[in-house]
């Protein structure tokens, strides 16, 4: 099997804006070339909204996203995102590459089951943190971040496994959870999960938010 992640190796075709509309940045227009043409990444460009465009809330080549691309033991797959959430595109990437290289071989290894899709909510949100009305922009109101709530595993006609974030069932779902915390340690610029804080007692949030270094973490 390949060691390089489903899109290690995509070279993009030129891609060109829609007629009147402003050239968009270059690595942004690359970043949806060159996912939309993996198969089994299946995400579409956001339609024009109010809330995509406002101020402080502006995500750069907004997305939706209904499943991203893994490899399975016996060919391409993909795993589901549900419901689909508005994301930037940098974000789908930054998932589709933690999917494959770290998820999926931790359900695989831990559970001996492959991952199927993820509950999730909590993508494109113009809000700020923690929903205060004091508190910096949240990295939602840019598509940056997204927040988990379950992970399922399994064919769906043989009853899929759901592991949720906030209740873990047994010694092997908590260390399944713990093992994917650490990965998206690694993964993202921002991990936050249950005990954390009181805003994160249900879910894992992560996201891409810059910080001071490339090295610079915040994981709790």
């Amino acid at each position: 099997m390949p060691k390089s992640s489903p899109q290690a190796s995509i070279s993009p075709p030129p891609s060109s804006a829609p007629a009147g509309a402003p050239p968009p940045p270059a690595e942004a227009s690359s970043c949806l070339t060159a996912l939309s043409g993996v198969s089994g990444n299946r995400l579409r460009p956001a339609p024009p909204s109010a809330s995509l465009a406002a101020e402080g809330c502006r995500v750069v080549e907004p997305v939706i996203v209904e499943a991203l691309a893994v490899r399975r033991p016996d060919g391409a797959g993909s795993i589901k995102l549900v419901p689909p959430p508005t994301l930037s595109c940098d974000m789908a990437r930054a998932l589709s590459v933690w999917f494959d290289s770290a998820l999926v071989p931790l359900a695989r290894g831990a559970l001996d089951k492959e991952l199927a899709s993820l509950r999730v909510g909590g993508g494109h949100e113009c809000r700020r943190r923690n929903r205060q009305t004091q508190t910096p922009m949240s990295e939602h109101a840019t598509g940056r971040a997204l927040d988990i709530f379950a992970f399922q595993l399994g064919e769906e006609r043989q009853g899929r496994l759901e592991i949720s974030v906030e209740k873990p069932e047994g010694l092997v779902q908590t260390r399944f959870l713990d093992a994917v915390r650490q990965s998206a340690c690694g993964a993202f610029m921002t991990a936050l999960g249950p005990g954390s804080d009181a805003a994160h007692a249900n879910h894992l949030h992560v996201d891409i938010q810059q910080r001071r270094t490339n090295s610079s973490r915040f994981c709790q």
